[in-house]
């Protein structure tokens, strides 16, 4: 089984006045407010491409910069790099975002995705518009899928009829020609878990212990075999590493108080406003500086802390479970950042075949 191992594109730097605040303030909320750095994101694609990773994902929140054209800009960067662009249901009508997909993906040469979000939060999704519950969201993200797909793959003209969408005598006039998967869905939900089954050729597995992870895995092969089909798993990993374990756990303390000390000034209160907390206020946590340090805290709880070989060999655990994608979110603000993903990458490679081209994912489709 092959590995992908994957990035992040972000639209602007992380805040911070030195590469260390900067380091640190990965592990806290983001402020909702994120410029759009041209430069910055070319940057960092061909970061991603020169440091030997295959694909990156651009994320998406209701106040930051549009990801589709964001990934726009990281591939017309790079020249290997595929991009998964973070695309939430009731945005867009379906029709609309598979025309987006299948342009950046001809236009890119194969290189692009889109990672298919219900949304956790109802208040980011309220800030879009998009009033529904959460239940609801999902009953639509069923229809939604469905017309995005009969958009992506029909060459004669449908209709459609539906609770959330009607569509009259619709038909592409161009189709993906993907070199990887092209659809990829998460959500631990048992809707979240049928809908990747039906539709998706990537699951993302949440973050938790390997026994869940395992269970979860289990799941959504089974929902995909009860349509005939396969799901690739994707799993993110947080890293903090150094060239020993020690100095590892060292920086992650040094990390830790520095997070502290940065989100409890006079920056505190656009923390505070962060879409990451939405969901902590929605379940009525109060918004204080406690919530900011449990944040910071359940960041860094999860995250795999070690030197490169220590993470490679928990990264070796995930790939017994049955994870081939594994995305790397890590700080990259000093070149000494850039080496240790570099080793990281290599001990990886060397454990596990390099990526070989796929062929289209299913017989019959046209991605």
């Amino acid at each position: 089984m092959e590995l992908d191992i994957r990035g992040g594109v972000r639209a602007a730097p992380v805040t911070g006045e030195t590469p260390e605040e900067r380091q640190a303030l990965r592990f806290a909320p983001d402020p909702r407010e994120r410029d759009a750095d041209p430069a910055f994101v070319a940057r960092g694609a061909r970061e991603n491409e020169e440091d030997g990773l295959d694909s990156a994902l651009v994320v998406q929140s209701s106040s930051w910069p549009d990801p589709w054209l964001v990934a726009s800009w990281a591939l017309a960067a790079t020249s290997r790099l595929r991009v998964a662009v973070a695309h939430r249901v009731g945005t867009t009508a379906p029709t609309v975002a598979a025309r987006s997909l299948a342009t950046l993906d001809r236009l890119s040469g194969g290189r692009a995705a889109a990672h298919v979000i219900v949304g956790s939060s109802d208040a980011d999704v309220a800030r879009d518009g998009d009033t529904l519950g959460k239940a609801d969201r999902y009953r639509r993200a069923g229809e939604y899928l469905e017309v995005f797909h009969r958009a992506l793959t029909e060459d004669r003209d449908f209709d459609h009829d539906g609770e959330f969408y009607t569509v009259r005598g619709a038909r592409a006039g161009l189709f993906p020609r993907p070199r990887a998967e092209l659809l990829s869905f998460g959500g631990s939900s048992p809707q979240g878990v049928a809908l990747a089954g039906r539709y998706a050729e990537v699951y993302a597995v949440s973050p938790q212990p390997l026994t869940a992870t395992r269970r979860q895995i289990a799941q959504v092969h089974a929902a995909a075999a009860e349509h005939g089909r396969t799901v690739r798993i994707w799993r993110h990993v947080t890293v903090v590493t150094a060239r020993t374990d020690e100095e590892a756990e060292q920086r992650a303390r040094r990390i830790r108080a520095d997070a502290l000390r940065l989100t409890s000034g006079p920056g505190a209160a656009a923390r505070l406003d962060a879409v990451q907390l939405d969901r902590d206020r929605e379940r009525g946590r109060a918004a204080d500086t406690h919530q900011l340090s449990a944040y910071i805290d359940r960041s860094l709880a999860g995250a795999f802390i070690g030197s490169p070989e220590t993470v490679a060999a928990r990264i070796g655990w995930l790939r017994a479970a049955g994870v081939s994608i594994v995305q790397l979110d890590m700080p990259l603000e000093t070149d000494q950042d850039r080496e240790l993903r570099r080793d990281l990458v290599a001990r990886l490679r060397a454990a596990y075949l390099p990526p070989q081209p796929r062929r289209a994912a299913h017989a019959g489709r046209r991605w």
